[in-house]
C-alpha cells in the first residue's frame, strides 16, 4: 500500500506541474486572461503603418493595462490599417483623446498606448480614434540612417 499511494503522490506532483506549465505558457503568450475583465467597450483606431501589432495586443494608458486589440485588418477602401479596441467600461478617454503604436523595451511586443485629450464628451463604443501615431518601423529607420550617410559622403568627396 506504501508504493501504491507514493505513485499517487508522484501522480499528483506530475499532474500539478503540467498545469503549471500550462498556466505560464498562456499567461507568456498573453493568450489565456484568467481575471474577470469585466464590461467593455469597443472603438477603432486607423493607422497608415500598423507595423508588427497583433490582436491581443494590450492598450495601455500612462503605463497601465486598459483593454486590449481585438483584430488587425486592412481596409481596402483607404488602404490603413484599422485596429479594433476593447477598452475597459470604467475607463473612459475624452473623444480627442490619441493613439500610439508603442513598443515594449527596445525590441519587445507591439502595444496600443491611449493618450487623453481634452474634450468634454468622451469616447462611445463604436467611436473611431482619428488622431494617432504609425508604428516606428525600426528597418525604415536603419534604411534612412544609411541613405543620409551615403549622401552625406558623396558631398563631402565632391568638395
Amino acid at each position: 500500500m506504501n508504493k501504491r499511494s507514493t505513485e499517487i503522490f508522484v501522480g499528483l506532483f506530475v499532474v500539478l506541474g503540467a498545469l503549471g506549465l500550462l498556466f505560464l505558457a498562456l499567461k507568456a503568450a498573453n493568450l489565456a486572461s484568467f481575471s474577470n475583465g469585466g464590461a467593455t467597450y469597443v472603438v477603432q483606431a486607423r493607422f497608415d503603418n500598423i507595423g508588427g501589432l497583433k490582436a491581443r495586443a494590450p492598450v495601455r494608458s500612462a503605463g497601465v493595462n486598459v483593454g486590449r486589440v481585438t483584430s488587425v485588418v486592412l481596409d481596402t477602401q483607404t488602404y490603413q490599417g484599422v485596429a479594433t479596441l476593447e477598452i475597459k467600461q470604467s475607463v473612459v478617454f475624452p473623444k480627442d483623446s490619441s493613439a500610439k503604436i508603442l513598443t515594449s523595451g527596445l525590441l519587445g511586443d507591439q502595444y496600443i498606448g491611449i493618450e487623453p485629450g481634452g474634450d468634454t464628451k468622451n469616447l462611445a463604443a463604436g467611436d473611431v480614434i482619428t488622431q494617432t501615431q504609425s508604428a516606428l518601423v525600426i528597418e525604415n529607420l536603419i534604411g534612412q540612417f544609411l541613405f543620409d550617410k551615403a549622401a552625406d559622403g558623396g558631398e563631402k568627396k565632391a568638395q
